[in-house]
């Protein structure tokens, strides 16, 4: 993580008014730091020593905050809980369909894709979403041990 992330982010709280709590400071950070795209849950169980009287609600809240000033984005998939995921550049989601880890993957040559279906559609685009699916090297490993037994 970059100090100018957590730093960028602050800025845009407050100069959208949001009061920057040290709650909410320590969300943002963690949010920055995990690579994990954690869940509320998540986010909960790994600050509460650190603030004991935070529930999960508080979470919660604080992820709408941030999701409506843009600098959160809110993953769903299926039936899982929610992941969110703190908004840097362009990026896509390779996800485990065994364990449903979700790992980053950057593909620059993607970004053309909203003007190419401009262009061909006439539609003005507001954004894209790609998923990819699979299994992650942990869970095939685990799925190959499996049928060597058998």
């Amino acid at each position: 993580m970059t100090m100018n992330q957590l730093k960028e982010a602050l800025e845009t709280l407050k100069e959208t008014g949001v009061r920057i709590t040290p709650q909410r400071h320590a969300i943002l950070e963690y949010l920055i730091n995990s690579m994990s795209h954690p869940t509320a849950d998540e986010i909960y169980k790994a600050l509460e020593g650190k603030f004991p009287n935070m529930s999960v609600a508080t979470v919660y809240n604080n992820l709408r905050v941030f999701r409506e000033v843009g600098l959160v984005k809110e993953l769903t998939y299926g039936d899982a809980s929610s992941r969110f995921d703190f908004v840097t550049s362009h990026h896509y989601h390779v996800i485990c369909q065994d364990c449903g880890k979700i790992v980053d993957f950057h593909y620059p040559g993607l970004d053309e894709v909203e003007q190419l279906a401009t262009h061909v559609t006439g539609f003005k685009v507001s954004n894209h979403r790609m998923e990819i699916y699979g299994s992650c090297p942990e869970c095939t490993a685990k799925k190959e041990k499996k049928e060597v037994q058998h």
